[in-house]
């Protein structure tokens, strides 16, 4: 089974930069699709940012020149850079890959994951 595991959350000041990781345990897992989500309480969640397979991203409005992901040269793991941080950025930041996201190498796994969150706390 596969597992996500992000860090680099903190706290910072407005206008600070954190970078965010999100890493597939076992060494034969590739990741190629990443969707990074925001969620307050463990249930309200909205979408901030995504890599398709073909490694596009798409933004949030509310993010969108300020964030920026990205993947590793050998897509071990996936990155979620965030400059010019607002207090409305605070968060349990969530990687989580969709179905056909993670390769090995013999297989396109058929499931999502999603991993447990960071913290990213922005005050000013």
């Amino acid at each position: 089974q596969v597992d996500l595991v992000e860090s680099g959350g903190g706290s910072v000041r407005v206008g600070g930069s954190l970078r965010l990781s999100c890493v597939a345990s076992g060494p034969e897992y590739r990741i190629r699709a990443v969707n990074w989500y925001r969620q307050d309480t463990g249930t309200r969640r909205e979408l901030v940012a995504e890599m398709a397979n073909d490694g596009t991203t798409n933004y949030d409005a509310s993010v969108k020149g300020r964030f920026t992901v990205s993947r590793d040269q050998d897509r071990k793991g996936v990155w979620l850079q965030m400059d010019s941080l607002k207090t409305e950025d605070s968060g349990v930041y969530v990687c989580q890959t969709p179905p056909g996201g993670i390769t090995t190498g013999r297989h396109t796994l058929s499931s999502e994951y999603w991993g447990k969150g960071t913290q990213v706390t922005v005050s000013s």
